[in-house]
């Protein structure tokens, strides 16, 4: 027997044991990426380094002996500079996606790569559980997301991008309509009471989450309903209420307490509010309207966008006349022209003072609009509103031309000087942007645009035990998505408060691949699938859905277009878990990838040689514990690939039974397939 020290704690073991292994012994593990214990030692990736008392350079855990009276330092400065310089030559040459970038873009993080695998392969039940550990309206985010995780979808690489928020809702109505949900799990009762304040997509998700760690939620809103903007912002054809009616019910179901037509700082101050809980999280939303600051603003007629729509979805009828104009480009603006459509007015304007290429509503509400007999006017903003009696009479238009770019990138508009037009209105609707309402929470430090001041990665405010995310909080309303991101860090962030510690989320390292669409030429193209809609005849005048949704057969149809390029090994990836430990810096080191290729006719196994990171351990395992060394590197020096491919009949029936190799894969390089 060896005695020996490793980080400060005593080790005995037989002769001949390994660092790498003593380590493990002690409970410590050494990172290394070529080292089996049923294989010889390799040594390849330089990732296992470590410091020994009184040897002046660093050795290689897997290939180095135990020692009497060896002291073994593994997290040593000298050897964590090693091990991080390793690391950052092999992320910096592994062309590889760790994860989707559909997933990537997602503001939530949903795992849009596996749900619409699941859809693929019928299993709808399971792709809605997968939205669901993410947030709990997938049928109603579904139907009104503006798909962030489609403008990164690699398939437009080919023809278009997979219709993943169409896939989505697809999934939530089926299940609905066939009762095969699966059941959600709640957590014992920890005694803990978290108050929220604000029913709408973010303060929906965080409770949805809360209260299945155990916590007691309630939920106050000012509303007579739940469901924030979703509810009382965007109209009936494109979000039926009673469908997310159905979702917020579900979230009720499972013990969360609704508490509607309640108003911090009219039915209770902010302070006594917090008092009656351990948490507390605002995300009461952003409920006024952005005003144009112009001239008229003040006549009757004159509607601020959200306030509009929310008169018509709970049933008011607006005098809104035969002639109205909307000013905006965003999705707020397309649903007011649409909805000023269905309530009967002739003329229907939009004013936005870009081109429609800046727009930045979804392109189908614009087509939709213009199908439904909307007009655009481009490059024009509002100097006036006109009016006579104090009521609008018409709109005095500024002509614009762009100009340089903005900080984002879009040319900004400039005013033509002296040059104007005037077009006749009975009234018109503010579409250009909304806001907090800060009544009642004076308490809580606010930023300079008068939002909520909230930490922008646990979504703490400066008050212990309060917390604050969507579209209250710094800067400001954004998309659904977004809120309900912010929801999930903040119900962390409250959990972990809850239980004495404190939630600090750090980005992920991660590899993600630069591509154009030379690099998926060789992909068959088949079109997007079509979502069947009402004719623009019949659907302008009613509220009832536009979309009529996709049959089981279209949605697996449109869902195994998908070309799944985050990595099938991700979870048990190695290279990515150490690089994550290290902070590896993927692209401080990146130069000339190494020669890659994707054998995709291979029979059995399909080879990556992107991710490969030439630890040689498949070639090893086939000769060393397989014993048919079917495998070997060909070339030399940095042009090092493994080979042969396996296409002979021989070959092929041994590796099918076999799989060494591709569970030995430490970077998901090899994955076993079936070939029909």
């Amino acid at each position: 027997m060896v005695n020996l020290t490793i980080d400060n704690i005593p080790v005995s073991l037989e002769e001949g044991t390994t660092v790498l292994a003593a380590a493990a012994k002690a409970g410590i593990e050494i990172p290394n990426l070529c080292f089996r214990e049923e294989l010889k030692p390799y040594g390849a990736c330089g990732v296992c380094v470590v410091e020994v008392e009184k040897c002046p350079k660093l050795l290689r855990a897997c290939a180095t002996k135990v020692a009497e009276g060896m002291v073994v330092r593994t997290t040593g400065e000298r050897a964590l500079n090693a091990r991080k310089l390793a690391l950052d030559l092999l992320m910096g040459d592994h062309d590889g996606d760790c994860i989707g970038p559909c997933k990537l873009n997602c503001p939530a993080h949903t795992d849009c790569q596996k749900y619409v695998k699941e859809i693929a392969e019928g299993r709808f039940a399971d792709a809605v559980s997968t939205i669901m550990e993410v947030f709990p309206l997938p049928a109603s985010i579904g139907r009104v997301c503006p798909h962030p995780c489609e403008t990164a979808c690699r398939r437009k690489h080919v023809e278009a991008p997979i219709s993943i928020a169409h896939l989505k809702y697809f999934a939530a109505d089926q299940v609905r309509k066939d009762g095969t949900a699966h059941s959600i799990s709640v957590a014992p009762a920890t005694g803990k009471k978290v108050g929220i304040i604000g029913g709408g997509p973010a303060g929906l998700t965080a409770a949805f989450k809360l209260v299945q760690k155990g916590h007691d939620v309630t939920v106050v809103d000012q509303m007579p309903e739940m469901g924030g903007m979703l509810r009382y912002g965007i109209p009936e054809y494109r979000l039926p209420k009673a469908v997310l009616k159905l979702e917020t019910g579900a979230i009720a179901a499972l013990g969360v307490k609704y508490v509607n037509n309640f108003k911090i700082g009219r039915d209770e101050s902010f302070e006594s509010f917090r008092s009656r809980f351990d948490a507390v999280i605002v995300a009461n939303g952003a409920w006024r309207s952005s005003a144009m600051r112009v001239k008229g603003e003040e006549l009757k007629g004159v509607w601020g966008g959200i306030d509009f729509l929310r008169e018509v979805v709970t049933g008011g009828k607006p005098e809104i006349g035969e002639r109205v104009a909307i000013v905006g480009g965003g999705n707020t603006a397309m649903d007011a022209c649409r909805t000023a459509v269905r309530l009967g007015a002739k003329d229907v304007y939009i004013v936005y003072r870009r081109t429609r290429k800046e727009m930045p509503a979804d392109d189908i509400e614009i087509v939709e609009a213009e199908e439904e007999g909307v007009k655009f006017k481009f490059l024009c903003a509002p100097d006036q509103i006109l009016g006579v009696d104090g009521r609008v009479s018409g709109m005095r238009l500024q002509v614009m031309e762009l100009g340089e770019p903005d900080e984002r990138g879009r040319r900004r508009p400039v005013p033509v000087e002296g040059k104007f037009e005037e077009i006749a209105l009975d009234s018109v609707i503010a579409a250009i942007g909304q806001k907090n309402d800060p009544d009642g929470f004076a308490d809580i430090p606010q930023t300079k645009w008068g939002t909520i001041s909230a930490d922008a990665l646990n979504f703490s405010t400066t008050i212990p035990g309060v917390f604050a995310c969507g579209d209250t909080v710094n800067d400001g309303a954004g998309i659904a998505i977004g809120a309900i991101g912010q929801a999930n860090e903040a119900a962390l962030a409250v959990d972990a408060h809850l239980n004495g510690g404190e939630y600090r989320p750090e980005k992920p390292v991660l590899s993600e691949r630069e591509v154009t669409d030379k690099d998926f030429a060789d992909r068959e193209r088949i079109e997007r699938v079509k979502m069947p809609h009402r004719s623009p005849e019949e659907r302008r005048c009613d509220f009832k859905e536009v979309n009529l949704g996709l049959s089981p057969e279209a949605a697996m149809a449109e869902a195994k277009r998908c070309l799944e390029c985050g990595c099938h090994d991700y979870s048990d990836c190695r290279l990515i878990r150490y690089a994550n430990q290290l902070r590896s810096d993927v692209k401080r080191l990146k130069g000339e990838f190494h020669p890659g290729f994707v054998e995709t006719k291979l029979v059995c196994i399909e080879r990556n040689q992107r991710k490969c990171i030439g630890c040689n351990l498949c070639v090893r395992v086939c000769e060393e514990k397989a014993k048919k060394g079917i495998l070997g590197l060909v070339d030399r020096g940095f042009k090092t690939v493994i080979k042969p491919e396996f296409d002979n009949p021989e070959t092929i029936a041994v590796c099918r039974d076999c799989r060494m190799c591709v569970d030995m894969c430490p970077t998901g390089a090899l994955r076993f397939i079936e070939r029909s």
